[in-house]
């Protein structure tokens, strides 16, 4: 029994979530505590600019890296005050770091990179606990996508022995995860469906200067232009087989104002916005039973920012007729605390020399132990 501490801050770079973990060998693993620390608007800012930039500089990089970098450290001094426990009682963090861009497939013909800005060597010294970090490029080098990683934790968590069953991360991206019963020989699969708030957030900050639609309410006000969605969806990312993710690089306003006529109301575009996450998890969904040529599971369980939601959650029952939709609490686990402890799991299993990626997830060339190691 140890207890590791995950650290994750997504797309949307509204905080660094960490997850203090207990990791038991014998059964699965127990969230401790949980503790979020806001990001600030100027990192955010910086951040959100980094992400779009086609030219920065060193010190542009270096000076983002070091205040996030700081945050995370804040947000584990928390997490450990909170839980009244020390540093020492750590056996590691698994620090995925923030995701700049993510080009499995490289540009113009380059090599494959995933670019998640962090400084382990700084978190160690500033926490005193070892720092497990960069997951992503063993995945990537082992020619994968490096991404989706939090379907190996799924599987750890929630496969049934007899059960088919989908985990839905909504993030500022969706991923999908599905887990065949145990009984099944085949692998569990996952992908990312496309965005999930990213495109939400981004036109509600543009229009009303709000970080999010809270509840989706702002959405629930309009109505869904069918024509921009059909427009959208044609995207070929959309009918791509997985293993496939994306991120920010490719969905941002830019390319939802190529497919705008210019006289949209702004509330129908959010509404549009939100019917095509669920559009487009509802067609990864039905992909991905193709692949397994099996029927739709009868239930979804929901993680991540999106799942609070309410009426993107409307939206996917709307989608997915006939399946169930849950958070995961319903299988024991917070909704909100998942994918960051998917990296304190992670950094256990490179502590113990195992594998962290799935092959039939990333379309990597085999299992691939994930990370490097930082001592304090």
């Amino acid at each position: 029994m140890s207890l590791f501490i995950g650290l994750m801050s997504g797309t949307s770079l509204d905080a660094v979530d960490a997850a203090l973990v207990r990791v038991h060998i014998d059964h699965p693993p127990e969230l401790i505590a949980s503790h979020g620390e806001a990001m600030p608007d100027e990192l955010r800012a910086a951040l959100y600019q980094l992400c779009h930039a086609n030219q920065v500089s060193f010190a542009e990089l270096a000076r983002a890296e070091d205040a996030f970098c700081r945050l995370q450290a804040t947000a584990v001094q928390k997490l450990l005050k909170k839980a009244q426990i020390t540093a020492n009682e750590i056996r590691a963090i698994g620090s995925h770091g923030q995701t700049i861009e993510h080009a499995p497939g490289g540009y113009d013909g380059g090599p494959a990179y995933t670019w998640q800005l962090d400084n382990p060597s700084l978190l160690a010294e500033l926490t005193g606990c070892c720092v497990v970090g960069d997951f992503r490029r063993r995945d990537l080098a082992a020619n994968g996508q490096a991404a989706p990683l939090a379907p190996a934790f799924h599987t750890a968590l929630f496969r049934h022995p007899e059960q088919w069953r989908l985990v839905l991360n909504l993030g500022g991206f969706a991923n999908l995860t599905v887990l065949p019963p145990a009984s099944d020989s085949r692998q569990p699969l996952g992908f990312d469906t496309g965005p999930a708030n990213a495109l939400m957030d981004a036109w509600i900050e543009r229009h009303l200067g709000e970080a999010y639609d809270k509840d989706g309410s702002w959405a629930a006000s309009g109505q869904v232009d069918e024509a921009l969605l059909s427009r959208c969806l044609a995207d070929p990312f959309f009918s791509q087989p997985p293993p496939r993710s994306t991120g920010r690089e490719y969905f941002h306003l830019d390319w939802l104002n190529g497919h705008l006529r210019g006289d949209e109301r702004s509330e129908d575009v959010q509404a549009t916005l939100s019917a095509l996450t669920a559009a487009s998890v509802a067609q990864g969904v039905d992909l991905a039973m193709q692949t397994f040529n099996a029927s739709t599971p009868a239930a979804l369980f929901a993680c991540g920012g999106g799942a609070s939601n309410i009426h993107l959650m409307t939206r996917l029952a709307h989608h997915l007729p006939g399946t169930e939709i849950y958070d995961t609490s319903r299988l024991g686990w917070s909704a909100d605390w998942l994918e960051a402890a998917a990296f304190a799991w992670l950094a256990w299993r490179r502590l113990e020399h195992l594998p962290g990626n799935l092959p039939s997830v990333t379309g990597a060339r085999g299992p691939r132990i994930l990370g490097g190691v930082y001592s304090p």
